[in-house]
Parts: structure tokens; C-alpha cells; sequence
């Protein structure tokens, strides 16, 4: 990459992180081009150049967001700790970048992903679907997960949970039950038989 093309790179980088930030602090719709252009330190006309209308600025933002998310949680995948506390990060952690989100952003999003298009189904087919089956057959093979319940099952469970648990006023509420909540989610209401293994 030569110095022009690095430049130019940075200035859309420069951009996408201006328009985050404030996306995520007052929502889609209450920033303006003037004001992530401000932010950025670049001129209105320069963020017309590079993404041409804002309706495409915002999809641009939504993919970095959730590369960012995504990268994240990768790394947690990939890393050395046991399967339950990997699990259990992943159900109840909250990324670095979700800090500070605002509600209406959360909604934009979502409304996107709802749109059946969105790059969120696109990375959860292409690379987060292979690696959570992996990741619960790790599981199966270690004698954590159950081997009677299926990776299907397991994956929808967990997806009606995380959703809910991104509520704000939800995870705020539920955060002194964060051990018992885990505990229901590994064993259920009856609660682990004696012969079973340990989840540490």
C-alpha cells in the first residue's frame, strides 16, 4: 500500500471511528454528517466521497461494529481457558466495545439484522456458526455438555439468552444472580447429578 492509498485508508478509518462513537452515544438518527465530520476532522465532502450518502455510512459503521465484536469474541474462542468459563464470558460478558451503547443504537442494529441482509447473519453463518459447533463439541468430548442434547439446541438457548441479557435495564438487574443464572444454564432446575463431571 503506497502513502496515498495509507492516507486515505486512515481518513476512513478516522470517519468510521466519528460516526461510532457518536452512533452508539445518541443513536443513528440524532447524529449528523456535519457532526461526525467535526469529529473526524474532515470536511463534509470528503465523507460524501468515501461513502456517498449516510444510509451508507451507516451500514459501513454497522459492519465495523460488528467486526469489532466479533474479532473479540474470537479471541476468546481461540484462547486457553476451560470450556464453562469460555461459556460463561460469552453469556454474560460484554464486550469492550458495547460499553457506553445506546439503546436506540442497539435497536438500529437489530433492526438491520432483522432485515434477513444484514452482515451480522453474514458472519454468523460464515464464521461464528462453525466455531461454536466446535466449540460445543469440545464440550460433548470433555464430558461438560451433555451429549444427548443437540449443538442445534444448545445454539438456540443460548442465542434467546444473550439477546435477552443485552437489555440494559435487563443485565443490570440480573447481575447479582450472574452464578446462579450460569448454574441454571449449565444444569437446570433439578441441578447436577453426583457421577457427573466438574465444569471447571
Amino acid at each position: 500500500m503506497d502513502g496515498f492509498a495509507r492516507r486515505r485508508e486512515m481518513k476512513k478509518q478516522n470517519i468510521l471511528d466519528a460516526a461510532l462513537q457518536l452512533f452508539m452515544e445518541y443513536g443513528v438518527q440524532k447524529v449528523s454528517i456535519a457532526e461526525i465530520a467535526k469529529n473526524a476532522t474532515v470536511s463534509q465532502v470528503t465523507i460524501y466521497n468515501y461513502f456517498e450518502s449516510k444510509d451508507n455510512l451507516v451500514q459501513e459503521v454497522f459492519k465495523y461494529y460488528v467486526d469489532q465484536i466479533w474479532q473479540e469474541q474470537k479471541r476468546l474462542l481461540q484462547s486457553d481457558l476451560p470450556f464453562s468459563k469460555k461459556l460463561k464470558r460469552i453469556m454474560f460478558g460484554k464486550t469492550q466495545i458495547s460499553y457506553g451503547l445506546n439503546e436506540k443504537f442497539f435497536q438500529d442494529l437489530m433492526k438491520d439484522y432483522a432485515s434477513g441482509q444484514s452482515y451480522i447473519s453474514e458472519i454468523y453463518e460464515n464464521e461464528a456458526l462453525p466455531m461454536l459447533v466446535a466449540f460445543f463439541n469440545e464440550g460433548k468430548q470433555q464430558g461438560i455438555v451433555d451429549s444427548t442434547i443437540s449443538v442445534e439446541a444448545i445454539l438456540i438457548f443460548m442465542q434467546m439468552f444473550t439477546e435477552f441479557m443485552q437489555k440494559e435495564e435487563v443485565a443490570s438487574q440480573l447481575l447479582p444472580y450472574t452464578e446462579e443464572l450460569t448454574k441454571l444454564f449449565f444444569y437446570g432446575i433439578v441441578g447436577r447429578s453426583q457421577d457427573e463431571p466438574g465444569d471447571d
